[in-house]
């Protein structure tokens, strides 16, 4: 029996299998409106096998978009556009998620920036200081609202990479004890459980380690994943860094895995491990020996949209290829 093809239920949602597409930004969209890029690029990986299919970083805001080029959710022109990907992705068996994003001070565009400070990422724009967080969560809650409505079936919400909800909680963009740093993103967390109900899987990402001296650990995300876990997320996402140019990352395949497996066992909760996993039996290894409950692949997946069908060639698990490709079967 194959973990990786083993199916994975998430409150009321079962994934047909244990690998995700990560979000990965396209930077493709006018005015936040996905189009046929966005359904090519993710209905390919839903054709491809993949049990959980999410959408890039997705701005609840316009002055949350990383770029002028990115993706939303703000409106119901966005909402429409969604709803025909949403729809061809379930239609291959795979389940679609969406990635709800705020860019903070990384944002790159012709507005300013905002977050929880004034020093600006190296490079980029003075960011505003929020002095009042309160319109931050509406837009998060309103992006999962319109997610749900646009065909959605699984919310991340994204706290990692040195984006808006990352920069709340590492003690390099923000002050005070670690109960105060991680507060908004735990009230994020929330509110959006609380918005769109018991059903809907609720998923964060978060970075597990900033990978500098005096920067977010490994230990802080254990507390940070038990908060979560008591606000409604049912799984963590466990990337890295992000929050400074002068982090010191240990590149190399797996590197992330060990966070994964740290806030699994110590915050007991399921974890996503994502990384530098390439290969169909490493993927396999990372779910046998307990260090993750779901496996997500980003740029492997970019060079081989069918990876999934391919992993489950050389692992021995027959499954069902899309009946146009039958021949190739």
């Amino acid at each position: 029996m194959s973990l990786l093809f083993s199916p994975l239920t998430l409150r009321s949602v079962t994934l047909p299998n244990r690998i995700a597409v990560s979000p990965m930004c396209q930077y493709s969209a006018t005015d936040g409106v996905p189009n046929d890029w966005h359904l090519v690029h993710l209905g390919s990986r839903a054709v491809g096998g993949a049990g959980l299919v999410i959408a890039e970083a997705t701005a609840v805001e316009p002055r949350g978009r990383i770029s002028p080029e990115d993706v939303g959710i703000w409106n119901d022109e966005q909402v429409r556009a969604w709803q025909r990907i949403t729809a061809f992705i379930k239609d291959q068996g795979s389940v679609p998620g969406i990635q709800l994003a705020h860019a903070g001070r990384k944002a790159v565009g012709d507005w300013v920036p905002v977050a929880p400070t004034t020093e600006p990422f190296p490079g980029l724009n003075t960011p505003e200081k929020i002095t009042n967080h309160t319109e931050i969560v509406k837009a998060f809650v309103e992006g999962a609202l319109r997610a749900l409505e646009a065909g959605f079936e699984v919310i991340e919400i994204h706290a990692a990479h040195g984006y808006l909800l990352h920069e709340y909680y590492s003690p390099l963009t923000n002050e005070g004890s670690i109960e105060e740093r991680i507060a908004v993103p735990v009230e994020v967390t929330a509110a959006v459980r609380a918005a769109v109900g018991s059903d809907v899987p609720v998923i964060v990402r978060i970075s597990g380690t900033d990978w500098v001296e005096d920067g977010w650990t490994a230990d802080d995300s254990v507390v940070l994943a038990q908060a979560l876990k008591a606000a409604g997320a049912d799984l963590i996402d466990v990337s890295s860094g992000g929050n400074t140019a002068q982090a010191d990352i240990p590149v190399g395949p797996g590197y992330q895995v060990p966070l994964a497996e740290a806030v699994r066992r110590k915050a007991d909760v399921p974890t996503g491990a994502v990384g530098l996993i390439t290969e169909a039996k490493q993927a396999e290894q990372v779910l046998n020996d307990g260090a993750a409950d779901l496996v997500l692949l980003a740029r492997e997946l970019l060079r081989d949209p069918y990876w999934p069908l391919h992993a489950a060639a050389q692992l021995g698990v027959e499954v069902k290829a899309p009946r146009q490709y039958a021949r190739a079967f």
